[in-house]
């Protein structure tokens, strides 16, 4: 949540920090700021809502500077409003700041005891009196911020101005991502590598603890305690043009079409077909470790989590090993049991999930080893890892994860497959038919994505409905939990996702005339256990929606509406149906006309807790 862009070189810094803050507008924000210094003073602009009312008074009140920083805030600590955006000022010292500081409360009482007024209900606020305060004894800004910084508990990116060193910008991190761009004499910082591609692709990721001090076209990097550091800059190679909409009305329905391509970049190069296994470059655990593992969690939030339900049933059936699939936000409140035998998965998109990341930590605290399962390359999850397998879906700007949450079952099966091979559950042949399977599924997808113009004919008939019952069985239940969540994210329709066969354990009581039912019944070996689930909806009145196999007259003839998928996907079923899935959300949520890549209270990436 929350996003920072930074700028400092000879270039007018408000546009620059402008349309880096448009590209993080997928990571949700109730207001927008910013700050750039010319001529010794600090000026600063704020808004509260959409980063348009914040250009409107751009442009009724300019800001010039080659030096300055800006922010969109995602409410924490005070309510949305204008005195609540960043950035914060104190004297001199001007701070924008994603995060949160667990003892401002206690800094904030002794701050006001020395005198220092606050203006606003934030936790931000009082690092920029905290550092004004440290200048009163220091001549030097930047120890000035070491010395702040240390008495601050809690999670921050910051990024840093002040009045009396007008040349020079301050970044640091502890717990929250921050990313720092390469310039030809200029420098850029942002939460997130879209903000600031347009403008390099040399890249540093920064570690937690860290700060840099940029200044004389030069940026110096150390720990937030004053030791040096040498950081080697990564090349990124994720073109501008991936972020932009393409022509689509919006960036959820482009990456619902991106998905074929998507699973393609994240197969290449690691199929090996006449061996019947696959090469995963960054998993760093050898045969031996794969064969002892005695257990495995997987640990996730949302989407993610739904996609670690799907990799139980994979790794549970061809790998013979037990499987626990946890919320974050619950395994890092309790006991869990792990230990030196337990494999801990983690997945995550961004990276960055700030309960995921702290689920990580306890589990390796406690023995266990760890894999994640990302999107973004160097990000806090994967950094910290024992091995990694990255997805290649390219940026996702859409708040509601499509083409990261296909990636991320292709690399299940991926990692189901090197686990079998590796622990002989798994045979050469079935092996060989797994990745034939993968290697079909884009074909698959691109059939599967001419559903588009009928889901978009038939969403009108849904717009009136007020709840929604997904049903699956096996390993498309979670694809009916992950359904349900589309919908209910982007159209603010309330809709519940269940195991088919648990449907007469409760939900069926809300089965009427006005209740549509999605039932994913694709051909293979449940198929006759959820037709029975189906007929016992229409026989109550329920308006059945069927994902079914194409050519299954037997559904087609009993439904409302049939929407047909190649009937030779049984194998990678999670993966194609989810795309009708995905465009029954879309497209209900266009015509109710709600903000469909940004949907109201929610975030790309749930980076506090």
């Amino acid at each position: 949540m929350c996003g920072i862009v930074g700028y400092i070189g000879e270039q007018d810094a408000t546009p620059i920090i402008i349309e880096g803050l448009r590209k993080l507008e997928y990571r949700g924000y109730d207001s927008a700021g910013i700050c750039t210094i010319c001529s010794g003073a600090a000026s600063t602009r704020r808004s509260q809502g959409k980063l348009v009312n914040l250009e409107k008074l751009l442009k009724e009140s300019p800001l010039v500077g080659s030096v300055g920083i800006g922010h969109t805030r995602w409410a924490t600590h005070g309510r949305p409003s204008e005195i609540n955006a960043h950035p914060h000022q104190a004297g001199s010292v001007v701070v924008v700041h994603n995060g949160i500081i667990e003892n401002y409360l206690e800094l904030r009482e002794e701050l006001k005891g020395a005198g220092h007024v606050f203006k606003s209900e934030t936790d931000t606020e009082v690092i920029s009196h905290l550092i004004d305060e440290e200048m009163k004894g220091c001549d030097d800004f930047v120890q000035a911020v070491r010395n702040g910084l240390a008495r601050v508990r809690g999670a921050y990116a910051l990024c840093i101005l002040c009045e009396k060193e007008p040349g020079l910008m301050v970044a640091a991190k502890l717990g929250s991502p921050m990313v720092v761009g390469l310039g030809n004499g200029e420098f850029f910082v942002a939460s997130d590598i879209p903000a600031i591609l347009s403008h390099t692709r040399s890249m540093i990721f920064m570690e937690d603890s860290e700060m840099v001090v940029f200044r004389d076209g030069e940026a110096v990097f150390s720990t937030i305690k004053g030791e040096p550091l040498e950081k080697k800059p990564r090349h990124i190679d994720w073109s501008p043009l991936m972020a932009e909409k393409g022509g689509y009305k919006h960036f959820m329905l482009k990456e619902i079409f991106e998905q074929p391509r998507a699973v393609r970049d994240t197969i290449a190069g690691r199929l090996k077909e006449t061996e019947g296994d696959v090469y995963l470059e960054d998993l760093a655990l050898d045969e031996a470790q794969l064969a002892g593992i005695q257990r495995m969690t997987i640990i996730a939030c949302g989407t993610s989590w739904h996609a670690a339900l799907v990799g139980k049933f994979l790794i549970e059936e061809h790998c013979r090993i037990p499987v626990e699939v946890d919320i974050a936000s619950e395994f890092r409140y309790r006991n869990p049991v792990v230990d030196d035998k337990t494999l801990v998965v983690l997945i995550s998109q961004s990276g960055e999930t700030a309960d995921t990341l702290a689920a990580m930590r306890e589990a390796k605290r406690r023995g266990a080893k760890s894999v994640a399962i990302c999107n973004v390359v160097d990000s806090s999850i994967p950094r910290e890892s024992d091995g990694i397998i990255y997805t290649h879906a390219g940026p996702e700007i859409g708040v509601a994860s499509t083409k990261a949450f296909v990636t991320q079952l292709v690399a299940l099966y991926l990692f189901t497959i090197r686990l079998g091979r590796a622990r002989n559950t798994m045979s050469l042949e079935q092996g060989q038919k797994m990745i034939g399977s993968l290697v079909r599924v884009p074909q698959l997808m691109e059939e599967t994505l001419k559903l588009n113009a009928q889901v978009e004919k038939m969403a009108r008939n849904y717009l009136a409905s007020r709840d929604f019952l997904y049903l699956g069985r096996g390993i498309n239940y979670p694809i009916a939990l992950e359904g349900a969540l589309k919908l209910k994210e982007i159209s603010y329709i309330h809709a519940e996702g269940y195991p088919a066969g648990e449907m007469k354990h409760g939900p069926i009581a809300l089965i009427d005339e006005h209740m549509p039912v999605v039932v994913l019944l694709p051909n293979g070996e449940s198929f006759e256990k959820t037709f029975s689930n189906m007929e016992e909806v229409i026989a109550r009145g329920g308006r059945v929606i069927a994902v079914c196999s194409a050519g299954n007259e037997a559904v087609k003839n009993k439904v409302e509406v049939a929407l047909e998928v190649p009937a030779d996907g049984e194998d990678m079923s999670p993966l194609i149906l989810s795309i009708p899935m995905q465009l029954l959300a879309y497209h209900v949520a266009v015509l109710k006309g709600t903000d469909v890549d940004q949907p109201r209270n929610l975030a790309k990436s749930v980076t506090v807790e």
